[in-house]
C-alpha cells in the first residue's frame, strides 16, 4: 500500500511524529500529503530555539495550536539580554537585525490562536509587556505564561495578568530583572489562584547605567542597620 492510500486520520497521526522540516519535506512530495500538512489540527503544539526557525515556512499557526514555546539558549541569542549601555556597536548591530522578530510572531498568533494554553518564551529579550498584554486579550483561554530571562518584561505585565489574564493558573516570572517585589506582591493579592514564581526577579539589579546602579548600591549601604 502506498502512504497516500492511507485516510486522513491516518496520515495525521503519521505527521505527529515528525518533526517542523520532515513534514514539510514529506509535504513537497504530492498535493494529498501538502493538504494534511496544511490542515490546523496537526498543528496543536510548536517549539521553537532559534530566530531563524520563526522565519522558515514550515508550520502553520491556527486555532487548534494549544501549546507554544520559544526558548533562545544559543550564546548569540543572549546578547539580547545584555544591558544596552554594556553592548558594543556591533553586539547592538546584530541583536538590531532580530529585534522584532519574536514580537511580530507573538502578534500572528494573537490573531490566529485564539484557544491557546500555554505560553512559554525564555531568553526572548526584545519581548515587551504590550506584547504580553495583547497576549492575554486575545488569548482568553491562556492558562501558563511563563517568561524566563526576558529583560524588558516589567510591572506593566503583571498588571496585564490580573486586568486580563482571568484564566490564568501558572506565571512564572524568572530573571525578569525588571519586576519588582510591589509588582509581585499586587499579583498575589489580586490573583491569588494563580501559581506565581519568580525566581531571582525582584532581587537582581534592574536594567541601568552604571551611575544609576552606584546610586542603588550606596542607598543600600546606607539602609543597612549598624
Amino acid at each position: 500500500m502506498h502512504i497516500t492510500q492511507l485516510n486522513r486520520e491516518c496520515l495525521l497521526h503519521l505527521f505527529s511524529f515528525l518533526d517542523k522540516n520532515s513534514r514539510k519535506n514529506l509535504a513537497k512530495t504530492c498535493h494529498k500529503l501538502l493538504e494534511v500538512f496544511q490542515d490546523p489540527l496537526l498543528w496543536s503544539l510548536l517549539n521553537f530555539h532559534s530566530p531563524v526557525e520563526l522565519k522558515k515556512d514550515n508550520f502553520v499557526l491556527g486555532p487548534a495550536l494549544k501549546h507554544l514555546s520559544i526558548c533562545w539558549y544559543s550564546e548569540r541569542v543572549k546578547l539580547c539580554n545584555i544591558e544596552d549601555w554594556m553592548k558594543n556597536s556591533f553586539q547592538k548591530d546584530f541583536c538590531k537585525r532580530h529585534e522584532n522578530t519574536v514580537s511580530d510572531f507573538l502578534l500572528d498568533v494573537c490573531n490566529r490562536c485564539p484557544n491557546l494554553r500555554s505560553l512559554t518564551l525564555s531568553g526572548c529579550g526584545h519581548v515587551t509587556d504590550d506584547c504580553i498584554l495583547q497576549l492575554l486579550k486575545n488569548c482568553p483561554n491562556l492558562k501558563s505564561l511563563k517568561l524566563e530571562n526576558c529583560v524588558q518584561i516589567t510591572d506593566h505585565t503583571l498588571e496585564a495578568v490580573t486586568l486580563h489574564g482571568a484564566s490564568l493558573r501558572t506565571l512564572h516570572v524568572d530573571f525578569c530583572r525588571n519586576v519588582t517585589q510591589a509588582g509581585l506582591q499586587r499579583i498575589r493579592e489580586k490573583c491569588p489562584s494563580v501559581m506565581l514564581r519568580a525566581e531571582r526577579s525582584a532581587t537582581m539589579i534592574p536594567d541601568s547605567k552604571p551611575e544609576k546602579k552606584l546610586m542603588l548600591e550606596k542607598t543600600s549601604r546606607k539602609l543597612v542597620p549598624l
